[in-house]
């Protein structure tokens, strides 16, 4: 299954999970919120949202600054 990951095409296993995908970004130490095609998943459905085909998630992080 094809998702944009970020502005850039990734390729994953079908049926996975938004937690799954982090995973396997090895990102789960600094993502800190994630839309789904532009739409806020809370952190705490992460387990259970299943991507789809084609989906377009931006994985953010927050970055201190001054």
């Amino acid at each position: 299954m094809n998702l944009i990951v970020n502005g850039e095409q990734k390729e994953f296993n079908e049926n996975t999970t938004l937690q799954a995908v982090i995973c396997e970004l090895k990102v789960e130490d600094k993502v800190m919120a994630a839309a789904v095609n532009m739409e806020i998943v809370k952190k705490d459905q992460w387990n259970n949202y299943i991507v789809k085909n084609d989906d377009k998630l931006e994985l953010l992080q927050f970055v201190g600054g001054g």
